[in-house]
C-alpha cells in the first residue's frame, strides 16, 4: 500500500502529444513540482504488472511495487484531454476499477520508487543472465548506464521521461544484439483489453468518461443523439 500522505487529495492530469499523461495541477504544491511530472495511466499500470511477471520466480517483491506509487481513481472529466483524479489507498495489484498511479518521487534517490527500481533492476539482470548466454556476466551498471544515457539524451532534446518508460526501458530491456525467444516475452493482450472494458463502466452523478484509442475522454452525447435521430412531429 502507497505510504500516507495527508496532503495529497487529487490531481488534474493532461493527455500530453506523446499519449502520456502529466499532471498538470496538484493538491499538494509543497512536496510537488507538476513541471514534467508523469503519471502512469491504468493500461500503462496493467502492462508493467505484466512486465513484472517473469520476475515472480526471482523473488519479486510486490509490495515494494505498492510502496511506490499514490493511486489515484478516475473522478470526472475537466476539459477535453485533462481529468481529475482522486487519491484512492486500493492496492494497485487489487483494485477492482482501473487507476493512476503517481511515482512516489518525493524523496528521488531514497525513497520508495527509487527501491522499486533498484528491486527491479537487479532482477531483470538476473533474468538476462539466466536466459542468455553471454560471454561476461551482465552487471546493474551496465543496464544503469545505458538507461541513463537514453534520459540524457531525451534531455538534451527537451523531453522529459515519462515513468512508464523509465519502467518499461529496465522491465523490457535486452543489450544489443541480443534478443529473447518468443514465448519468454509477457504476454499483455489480455490484460489490456480487461481495463479498457473496466472504462467503460467509469461514472458519476451527472456523465459518463469513456475512453478511445488515445485514451481521452469525452462527454457521452448518446442522448443529443437520439434526439436528433427522432423524426419530428407534425
Amino acid at each position: 500500500m502507497s505510504q500516507a500522505n495527508p496532503k495529497l487529495n487529487w490531481c488534474i492530469a493532461r493527455l500530453g502529444s506523446d499519449l502520456n499523461w502529466w499532471v498538470q495541477e496538484i493538491s499538494d504544491e509543497i512536496h510537488w513540482d507538476v513541471d514534467g511530472l508523469g503519471i502512469v495511466d491504468p493500461r500503462q499500470v496493467s502492462y508493467i504488472i505484466d512486465l513484472l511477471e517473469p520476475l515472480q520466480e526471482y523473488h519479486l517483491d510486490p509490495q515494494l511495487f505498492e510502496n511506490a506509487f499514490f493511486g489515484f481513481a478516475i473522478g470526472r472529466e475537466v476539459e477535453d484531454g485533462k481529468v481529475r483524479l482522486a487519491r484512492t489507498k486500493s492496492s494497485l495489484l487489487e483494485a477492482e476499477e482501473p487507476l493512476f498511479a503517481l511515482p512516489d518521487v518525493i524523496d528521488e534517490e531514497k525513497g520508495p520508487y527509487a527501491d522499486f527500481i533498484d528491486h527491479v533492476t537487479r532482477l531483470r539482470v538476473r533474468l538476462l543472465n539466466d536466459l542468455i548466454d553471454f560471454s561476461q556476466k551482465l552487471t546493474v551498471e551496465e543496464l544503469e548506464e545505458e538507461i541513463r544515457e537514453q534520459q540524457n539524451s531525451d534531455l538534451l532534446e527537451g523531453r522529459a521521461t515519462h515513468f512508464f518508460q523509465e519502467i518499461t526501458s529496465i522491465l523490457e530491456y535486452v543489450p544489443e544484439g541480443y534478443e529473447l525467444e518468443a514465448d519468454e516475452e509477457p504476454k499483455t493482450s489480455s490484460e489490456e483489453d480487461a481495463v479498457e472494458e473496466g472504462f467503460s463502466d467509469l461514472t458519476d452523478e451527472d456523465e459518463t468518461i469513456e475512453e478511445d484509442d488515445t485514451m481521452k475522454w469525452d462527454e457521452d452525447s448518446d442522448d443529443e443523439e437520439k434526439s436528433e435521430d427522432k423524426p419530428s412531429e407534425s
